[in-house]
This record gives C-alpha cells, sequence and structure tokens, in this order.
C-alpha cells in the first residue's frame, strides 16, 4: 500500500538559489517514509525574491525570469529524490523552449533520480495566460512500481475530461500540483479535485502554495490533502489527510488501490462505471 505525501509551501522571500534549496529541503524533511511525494505548482515562483530589483517591478516579470533557474532546479530535484530514495513531483516550473515560449511543466523524477515523465499544462488559468505562456497538449500516465499516475496541474483538475482521459488510460491516482491566489480559487480547485476522486473513483492529491503579497505578487491561499472517494472503507468526506492552511506542512496517507478496484464493482455509487454505460445517451442530448 503505497504512502504518500502532499506538501504545502509557504513562500519565503530568498536571497539566492541555496536558500530555495534549503527552503525545498526542509519541506521534504518532513516527508520522509513516503513512497511519493508531491510539491506544489510552479514551486520556484519562490524564487521571483532572488531576481534584483523584484519588490520595485511594476508588473509579474520577475516571476517569468525564474525560467532562468530551469537547469539548477532540476538537478537539484532529481539529486533529492535519488538520495531520499523516493518518487517526486517536482511541483511544476516555468520552463523556456526551443521557440523562446514558456511552459508550465511538471517533472516526475524516480528514487534512482532518472526524469520518469513531465506534463506541460494543457489548460490555462487566465493569470497564466497573460504571462504569455503556452499550453501543452498531451494527457498522459505513468506506471509506477506501486501504482499508475497521471497528472492535472491545478485549472487542469477542474476540467473534468481532464482526468477522465487519465482515467481511461488506466490511472489510479491523480496529482494536482496547484497554485491559487485567493481562497476562492483554492476552493476551486479543491472541490473539483474531491469530484475528479468520487466520479472516477480514484485517488487525487492536491498540493499548494501559499505566500502573503509581495512587491508585484498578489499572494497565494493554500492548504494540501489526499483524498478518495466518499464511500465505505473511507473517512465519509473523502479526505484521508490534509494540512493546515498556509504554513509549510505535510499531509501523509496510505492509499489502497485494491479497494479502488472493488469500489468500482460493489460501492455505494458506482459512476465509473454508470458514467460508461449511458456513454451513448450522453452523446444523443442536445449539444446546447
Amino acid at each position: 500500500m503505497p504512502r504518500i505525501a502532499s506538501c504545502t509551501s509557504a513562500f519565503r522571500e530568498v536571497a539566492d538559489f541555496e536558500e530555495f534549496a534549503a527552503h525545498l529541503r526542509e519541506l521534504l524533511d518532513q516527508a520522509a517514509g513516503a513512497d511519493l511525494v508531491v510539491l506544489p505548482e510552479l514551486i520556484t515562483f519562490e524564487l521571483m525574491t532572488a531576481v534584483p530589483g523584484w519588490r520595485d517591478a511594476v508588473d509579474l516579470e520577475p516571476l517569468v525570469e525564474t525560467a532562468g533557474f530551469t537547469d539548477r532546479y532540476r538537478e537539484l530535484m532529481a539529486r533529492e529524490a535519488a538520495e531520499r530514495g523516493q518518487h517526486i513531483l517536482a511541483g511544476s516550473h516555468l520552463v523556456r523552449t526551443g521557440d523562446g515560449g514558456l511552459l508550465n511543466v511538471a517533472p516526475l523524477f524516480g528514487p534512482d533520480g532518472a526524469l520518469l515523465h513531465e506534463h506541460a499544462k494543457t489548460h490555462l488559468f487566465p493569470l497564466e495566460a497573460s504571462l504569455d505562456i503556452g499550453e501543452g497538449d498531451d494527457m498522459a500516465v505513468v506506471e509506477l512500481p506501486f501504482g499508475v499516475v497521471g497528472v492535472n496541474i491545478c485549472y487542469e483538475a477542474e476540467i473534468p475530461e481532464c482526468s477522465a482521459s487519465l482515467t481511461e488510460q488506466g490511472v489510479q491516482i491523480v496529482l494536482v500540483p496547484s497554485l491559487t491566489v485567493t481562497e476562492a480559487g483554492f476552493w476551486r480547485v479543491r472541490h473539483c479535485a474531491a469530484a475528479r476522486a468520487i466520479e472516477n473513483q480514484i485517488y487525487t492529491v492536491h498540493s499548494g502554495v501559499a505566500s502573503p503579497a509581495r512587491g508585484p505578487w498578489p499572494g497565494a491561499w493554500a492548504r494540501s490533502a489526499v483524498l478518495g472517494p466518499c464511500d465505505a472503507g473511507w473517512p465519509d468526506n473523502g479526505v484521508l489527510a490534509e494540512t493546515a492552511a498556509n504554513v509549510d506542512a505535510v499531509a501523509i496517507a496510505d492509499v489502497d488501490l485494491q479497494r479502488l478496484a472493488e469500489n468500482r464493482k460493489t460501492g455505494a455509487a458506482t459512476t465509473f462505471a454508470d458514467r460508461r454505460r449511458r456513454a451513448e445517451r450522453y452523446r444523443a442530448w442536445p449539444s446546447h
């Protein structure tokens, strides 16, 4: 039974990459013993505070400048995964493409430090679009020794087709690294992640960033959780573990993947099968 750790990171002001790395290690230390650790979306935005002149910026350009830390970030996360012997979804990070564009990319590292999978966010929140970030096009799963996982970055969890695609490919755990600048935004993602767990009869792992407003940065609100179906054998509210709000913290839970298969057959709500049983009828309904 795999142990999953979902991390909330509260942004600090850091002088350089080394201070950022030290903060990250403190957070990972709290996830010791987990088979899979999930870090938040755009966790490297903390590095905005290491960009010269960031406080006086009139727009969010310092956030875009964090893309310059890509190589060091990947090297750090590969090394930490190997030293800790854990699978780590390293949150996400802005990455420059060959044509000079930007993508919001979530990399998954194995316990030997190997890069196992990268997911580029396919649906952008309007704030991201204002930074000229591009959209990815692919939605794929990766088979780990203990189960099948896939990634929905933040707003993707609000688009049911994203997790539905992963479910059709056999996903058991959807990882939802997230960054939301308001509490309302947090609850949109949290409620949608819970809905995806219910409708697909899977686990979802929601991991968020917290921060007060600083310079041009509007701030962020978060807590993190491991969520399952709301059915017999799980907590009534589907929350296996969750952190307090807006502090560095880690929620850890053991997830029973065999129970998912049983729940799809014998659960009080067999949504996985019923969504497919009447699929032809949905297509027959007026599109408007």
